[in-house]
């Protein structure tokens, strides 16, 4: 379990526990004050993780070196200290300094981030091919690999959903893919721009109308994933979740051929087989 935490990671705990706007929390449906990021359940989660721990320990360092250059500065080179001010305009050394030190910091930033950034383009040889529509305001997926299955996915109502589904999470229809296997997934979007985004997968991608995104994610194991829009795009915005259901290989055989001729029937089947298993659940990070 990942427990650390960023200042701004506390902040935004502190603000989820005061604001009506973060219903995880207020719910009680996450874990309670938690912070930072969604625990990961791809590759490419771990990745960003590694990435952001990564660029701590240059962050940190400088911050504290500026610091104590003002603290210098303020404490050497006051009015009191110094009645008669210094006329030097420049300093040879100091000025190749500030200008070479930054260049080898970014280098060693700028490497492994251009790496991070063509695992996530790069699609590689997908498994499963998903295409998902942002509409104002819920989601419309298809299945063109697997005979043409499509739904639309609504947020649920508090009258609605289950006493085990997150408030303001919980849809009527959840996407499913098989645990282990490469999901393309195409974006785009029918009226104005959304963003499809799933934390713990590492996914984050724009919905623009009259164009094809893509991107991919690999689940490592089986659950129930929940992301949001991202993207602001109107009133009821903060209300279309998304909702992927990470399955066995069995499991989504028997759903695609289910859900071919009779979807209810084979949600309800999935979700007989998550109260017999008490599989886990992962919340998003709003």
């Amino acid at each position: 379990m990942r427990k650390k935490t960023t200042f701004f990671g506390s902040v935004a705990a502190l603000a989820g526990g005061f604001l009506a706007s973060a219903p995880a929390f207020a719910e009680g449906a996450g874990e309670t004050w938690f912070s930072g990021a969604r625990h990961p359940a791809s590759q490419m989660m771990h990745d960003i993780l590694w990435f952001e721990d990564y660029t701590l320990w240059f962050i940190v360092p400088i911050t504290l070196f500026v610091l104590a250059l003002l603290v210098w500065c303020v404490v050497k080179f006051n009015a009191r200290a110094n009645p008669v001010p210094s006329k030097t305009s420049h300093h040879t050394l100091i000025e190749v300094a500030w200008t070479v030190v930054p260049i080898i910091i970014l280098l060693f930033m700028a490497l492994p981030s251009f790496r991070l950034l063509y695992n996530q383009l790069e699609i590689p040889e997908s498994e499963l091919t998903i295409k998902a529509t942002g509409y104002q305001w819920y989601w419309g997926y298809e299945y063109p690999d697997n005979g043409g299955i499509s739904f639309d996915a609504v947020m649920l109502g508090d009258d609605e959903r289950k006493p085990d589904q997150p408030r303001l999470f919980a849809v009527d229809n959840e996407v499913v893919v098989p645990v282990g296997k490469i999901v393309r997934v195409q974006v785009t979007a029918a009226d104005v721009i959304h963003s499809f985004a799933l934390p713990s997968f590492g996914v984050k991608i724009d919905a623009v109308p009259g164009r094809l995104n893509e991107t991919w994610f690999k689940a490592e194991h089986e659950g129930v994933f929940y992301g949001q829009c991202s993207e602001l795009c109107g009133i009821n915005h903060a209300f279309m979740p998304i909702a992927i259901r990470v399955v066995s290989e069995d499991a989504f055989a028997k759903w695609t051929e289910m859900a071919r001729s009779d979807l209810e029937g084979a949600n309800k089947m999935l979700q007989a087989l998550r109260e017999k298993t008490n599989e886990p659940v992962a919340l998003a990070q709003r």
